[in-house]
This record gives structure tokens, sequence and C-alpha cells, in this order.
């Protein structure tokens, strides 16, 4: 008799550079390749940090998801599958999975986890991120002050 059980993965980091993301500025991640591990959910998880002056008291970061249903040939919004900034149409295609209030000077905030699948109904082939500083100043310069990971579902028989 099978018997099948979730398993979580160990976090998995996600490469988008958020360190003094402009506010109003989007940025979208690197592509996850999701074609051999075929996992059925990942939970993204961001820890931003704000500027030292000038963020809204009504400051967020708003976490969305782009994807691929043809092997990265096309990607919503026109996503490019790399780490690197970014134009969304207005409106935007994008899914959004998840909003991260943010609204203090040389803090760390923390959202998610947030679901991908939940987005499309599945996890798709191939995916990723795109992360829209609404704090109305630039985030942190430095890089290592922002974390950016997931968790992945996957289901295991025995």
């Amino acid at each position: 008799m099978t018997t099948s059980s979730e398993l979580l993965t160990n976090n998995q980091p996600i490469t988008i550079n958020l360190a003094s993301l402009a506010s109003g500025a989007y940025q979208q991640s690197a592509a996850i390749d999701n074609t051999s591990n075929q996992f059925l959910d990942a939970g993204v998880q961001l820890s931003v940090k704000t500027g030292g002056s000038g963020v809204s008291a009504t400051g967020t970061v708003n976490v969305y998801a782009y994807a691929s249903a043809n092997g990265g040939a096309n990607y919503t919004d026109g996503a490019s599958g790399n780490n690197a900034s970014f134009n969304p149409t207005s409106p935007t295609n994008l899914k959004l999975i998840g909003v991260i209030n943010a609204n203090g000077n040389s803090q760390t905030f923390t959202g998610g986890p947030f679901s991908v699948s939940q987005a499309f109904g599945y996890l798709p082939g191939k995916w990723g991120i795109v992360v829209w500083n609404n704090t109305g100043a630039a985030l942190d310069a430095t890089e290592s002050n922002h974390l950016k990971f997931f968790e992945a579902l996957k289901i295991s028989s025995v």
C-alpha cells in the first residue's frame, strides 16, 4: 500500500536585487525553474528594510507573481525571467500574492509566506516574483538587509 505525505523543502533563495529600489519602482526576480522538481506550491517570504527617511505612514511593498506555461518563451506581462527592473502594463496582468506593510524609516518588515499556486491555480513550470516599492522612499542600500526566499511543497509517496 502506498502512502503519501507532504514534504517541505529547506528555504531556497530568490534572485532579486532590492537594494536602493526607488519608490514607485518595480524589480523582477530571475525565473525559478520548477520543471524538474515539480513542486505543488511555493511559499514566498520577504524581509525588506526601508530607507532612513521619507517612508510614508501608509507605505507598502507589493509582491506579485509572474509565470510561463511554455517553458519560459513568454512570461506574464512581458517579464523577461531575469533579475532586472520591470515596467508592468497598466492595469497589470501580474498576480498580486502579498502586501507587506512597510511604514517606518530604517525598519525591517517581513511578509509571507505567500502562495504562488493560489495565484495561478497550480505552480507553473517557470515562475518568479515582481516587487513594487510603494513606501514613499528608496529601500535600504545594503542588499544583505533584504531576505528573499521560498519554501516549496512536494508530495512524497512511500
